[in-house]
């Protein structure tokens, strides 16, 4: 099986519930534009998952020609549309929010957590987003009772990317592999890490990357995990009024010395009836709001309502 990130991972959920008679009359490209060719007679979308800033995207839509050559472009979040309409003058007739969503997984009932337990934490993410930062933060907690688990890879974006890339993060993994209170695991699927995320209690992610939105923090706070992030990107939409911030900071050393603390602020509060109740609301609120059985029906009146428009009928035929 290849190795999936967020976009891939997306998509499949797309295709396994979207019937096969709208794929006909579609031509959904992701992220990428024109990485798949445009077609005449069908409806032309980009779902836009990248940042307005990365190289392979910036050039194209800083050309306003380009813009009428999609007949819609989807966004993974509000603050992703928002910076495409701000930085390019996107069309907003042409533009529409649908948010990302979560497999269906059969949650394990968890253990109330207790104070004499450790804190475990895990870390979903690629090397380049804030790893240093929170490897510096375990430094400042060193102690048997707050435990880290990293699963980070450039494995994630496949065989060849790795081949390019790893290398240059070897000095990282290997810091974190000598770290008593961290236990580095690199890749694995994405069905393995959702299942450890119902042993862990902190989303850790002192993220240094605009991210546009968050799956893996999605995929956190379903299972119950706290989420204690920064306040950068579009995690605080992402995460909402149950994120725990860590004021972003270029100052990777005060960001660490800031995510330390609050990593111990956790560790106090996280027994008690407040937070336990907060964190029931919390899993409840993101199963509902991030199901993917409901947001697929978002996805079919969309597609119906621009079918539609464009004189492309969205029945079977």
């Amino acid at each position: 099986m290849d190795p999936k990130g967020g976009t891939e991972l997306q998509f499949d959920e797309l295709k396994k519930r979207l019937p096969e008679h709208y794929w006909k009359k579609i031509n959904l490209t992701t992220s990428v534009p024109e990485k798949t060719p445009l077609q005449t007679g069908k409806l032309n979308i980009l779902w836009i998952k990248n940042s307005y800033d990365q190289p392979n995207v910036q050039p194209w839509f800083s050309k306003p020609e380009n813009h009428i050559k999609y007949d819609w472009y989807i966004f993974n979040s509000h603050w992703t549309f928002e910076k495409y309409r701000l930085y390019f003058n996107l069309p907003t007739s042409r533009c529409r929010v649908i948010k990302n969503a979560l497999p269906k997984v059969e949650w394990r009932q968890r253990s109330r957590y207790k104070a004499d337990q450790p804190l475990r934490l895990i870390h979903v993410s690629t090397p380049w987003r804030g790893l240093n930062v929170l490897l510096a933060a375990m430094h400042r907690v060193v102690s048997n009772e707050i435990q880290l688990d990293v699963y980070s890879s450039t494995q994630l974006y496949g065989d060849k990317f790795k081949e390019a890339n790893e290398k240059q993060y070897e000095t990282i993994y290997n810091h974190a592999r000598k770290m008593d209170n961290v236990n580095y695991i690199g890749y694995k699927p994405n069905i393995e890490i959702i299942d450890a995320m119902q042993a862990t209690h902190v989303f850790a992610y002192p993220c240094i990357w605009e991210e546009t939105s968050c799956i893996s923090a999605i995929e956190a706070m379903a299972a119950g995990n706290i989420p204690l992030v920064t306040n950068f990107g579009a995690l605080p939409e992402t995460c909402g009024d149950y994120g725990y911030y860590v004021n972003y900071d270029t100052n990777p050393k005060k960001l660490a010395e800031e995510f330390a603390a609050h990593l111990l602020y956790i560790k106090r509060i996280l027994p008690t009836d407040e937070i336990q109740q907060r964190l029931e609301n919390q899993r409840q609120h993101f199963n509902h709001f991030y199901n993917w059985d409901e947001r697929i029906k978002e996805w079919v009146a969309f597609l119906n309502n621009a079918l539609a428009a464009k004189g492309i009928s969205h029945e079977a035929e």
